[in-house]
């Protein structure tokens, strides 16, 4: 019984410490990054490295005007998704590489996913996610089966929204059935 109590009182404590960090960690953010104590000496090139993050977060910052909860985020302009929770935090943005025919500036929901299918370009793809048709073409995101992402100008009549594999899982992980994209120009 003592064994029990002294069990269930250490779990609570683990569980507690637990709780604390990560609340700790939402309270930071994910871009945050950890100042240097003011007794701490910069390195040379140390201006240089701040402003290239600070160039990076404006970069990668999410388009003002895309929306509320849960969604995929889809920038014509900058060729860009962010991956946005409940929460309103991004848990992965990156680029990809638009087909020939986009999407107008609004609010999707995905209507369909395929796992594995053959691309209108004829590439072996996966994580195929659609949102939306334009005069006839499916528009969706997707990821060449190789890692290959197109060169050149997009085949005519190609709707395939093209990123790397690990972007591709990663939007196939969040982006189910029914989840809002809005694309913004």
């Amino acid at each position: 019984m003592v064994v029990a109590g002294l069990t269930a009182a250490a779990l609570a404590v683990v569980g507690f410490l637990a709780y604390q960090a990560d609340a700790a960690q939402d309270r930071r953010g994910p871009d945050t990054d950890r100042k240097p104590a003011a007794s701490a000496s910069p390195s040379p090139g140390a201006g240089k490295k701040e402003r290239g993050k600070s160039e990076e977060r404006e970069r990668t910052a999410l388009p003002a005007e895309s929306g509320a909860g849960e969604r995929v985020v889809y920038s014509l302009g900058t060729d860009r998704v962010w991956l946005v929770g409940a929460n309103e935090q991004v848990t992965h943005t990156y680029r990809v590489v638009p087909g020939a025919v986009d999407p107008l500036p609004g609010e999707y929901t995905v209507t369909s996913r395929t796992e594995r299918v053959t691309g209108t370009d004829g590439v072996p793809i996966a994580h195929v996610v659609l949102f939306t048709q334009v005069d006839g073409v499916v528009v969706g995101f997707s990821a060449a089966v190789d890692g290959s992402l197109p060169e050149g100008p997009p085949k005519e009549g190609t709707g395939g929204i093209r990123e790397k594999p690990e972007d591709g899982e990663a939007m196939w992980r969040f982006a189910t059935l029914g989840t809002k994209v809005v694309v913004v120009p």
